[in-house]
């Protein structure tokens, strides 16, 4: 009996979160060769570190509050309870799908598909961010938690080649890969845990009032949410559910289609380089170009990215009209909606290093993100992407 299947002792599951945060690389060896089962990595490991964050980050905003810059106020129980689970729910699914994500690109990696060899590495690479959510009990700390959690990032690259089967010298791009992939995910669900977190709390007074669908908008937290979109991205999301359960691929546009969105320069930048990957398992698949761009010291990344099957994620995200800034000594970070479009802006002036990214139809993501004159030069280069287009193709 190993960690990974249930009926497993704690102390089991210590050890290898311990072996794993200590000694990685030898801890991989010994995951490589276990027998495993995706029922059995749930319920003896996923299901038990993911709950630490967001239990952590319940008490924390029933103790301390929640806010930044000397504001903070204390979320109702009920409220907290339902973003808590919500957020629970979502760390489980965001495993799985990376996992889905880890098997597709494979082959493109010269790596081997392997259904369980991917979870694997998805459910221990979140190791560090799991068990350092702890510190998601007193606010203010969470900075060092978020900062903590990048060594995920260091396990993914060394339990990728070894699990997959890829060689060596692909370890570092089928890790960039991922991650970027990883990212969008977390982007998304992020944006959503909070739109889903009222839709429940409506959906309950709805059926109490024997309401048969949700219409409308709500204001939740300040945030405004159009129930009509929700129940129609909810709707979608079941739907391809049902389609990756079949074992059918979820459409996506292919790769060389959104390649030819990329311009060849902008704002001043030449384009040094242009790829793309596409890959799918089980129903999942995605798509997605990538340039790089150059003007002297300063170079980018420009991106499109088909979201495919979690395209309704990124619906819901698109359904809550939020706002939020933060500005810090060097910079700023904005999210919102322009132009009715999901939008994040990052930029550090200091280092004149940024994030720009737009989500276009509920399913593309385009984004901007390096060292440039300015946060325009990245804006630009978003939006020399046909915004039309891509809407055109969610369709």
């Amino acid at each position: 009996m190993t960690v990974i299947e249930p009926g497993s002792t704690s102390s089991d599951l210590v050890g290898r979160v311990k072996r794993l945060l200590l000694s990685p690389s030898a801890e991989w060896e010994r995951i490589d060769a276990e027998p495993a089962t995706i029922k059995g990595l749930y319920v003896g490991y996923v299901c038990i570190l993911a709950a630490i964050p967001p239990l952590a980050g319940l008490i924390g905003g029933q103790v301390f509050g929640v806010g930044a810059l000397g504001f903070s106020f204390k979320p109702s129980l009920v409220s907290a309870l339902v973003t808590a689970v919500v957020s629970y729910g979502l760390n489980l699914l965001s495993v799985f799908l990376v996992a889905l994500i880890i098997d597709a690109l494979a082959p493109s990696f010269d790596g081997q598909k392997d259904r369980v060899q991917a979870f694997k590495v998805a459910a221990y690479s979140y190791t560090a961010a799991w068990v350092f959510g702890i510190l998601g009990i007193f606010p203010p700390l969470g900075a060092i938690a978020a900062l903590i959690s990048l060594y995920g990032f260091y396990l993914l690259y060394l339990g990728l080649p070894r699990l997959m089967k890829a060689p060596k010298e692909k370890a570092v791009g089928y890790t960039v890969v991922t991650v970027i992939c990883a990212i969008v995910l977390s982007i998304i669900i992020g944006a959503v845990t909070g739109a889903i977190a009222g839709a429940a709390m409506f959906g309950a007074a709805n059926r109490v009032a024997g309401a048969g669908h949700a219409s409308g908008t709500m204001e939740i937290n300040g945030a405004k949410v159009d129930m009509g979109k929700l129940e129609a991205a909810s709707r979608q999301m079941e739907a391809a559910s049902k389609q990756m359960n079949s074992g059918k691929p979820v459409p996506t546009v292919p790769a060389d289609t959104l390649k030819g969105l990329l311009p060849g320069g902008v704002a001043g930048f030449s384009r040094i380089s242009l790829e793309s990957q596409s890959g799918g398992a089980a129903g999942m698949s995605m798509s997605s170009a990538r340039g790089e761009y150059t003007k002297g010291d300063a170079n980018f990344t420009l991106a499109v990215t088909d979201l495919g099957a979690m395209a309704g994620m990124a619906a819901m995200a698109g359904a809550v009209d939020a706002q939020s800034s933060e500005e810090t000594a060097h910079g700023y970070k904005k999210v919102g909606k322009v132009g009715g479009r999901m939008t994040t802006e990052e930029w550090d002036r200091e280092s004149k290093y940024g994030q720009y990214s737009v989500l276009v139809g509920d399913r593309f993501t385009v984004e901007a993100n390096g060292t440039a004159d300015s946060i325009d030069s990245l804006k630009q280069a978003v939006a020399a992407v046909d915004m039309g287009r891509l809407e055109g193709l969610a369709r």
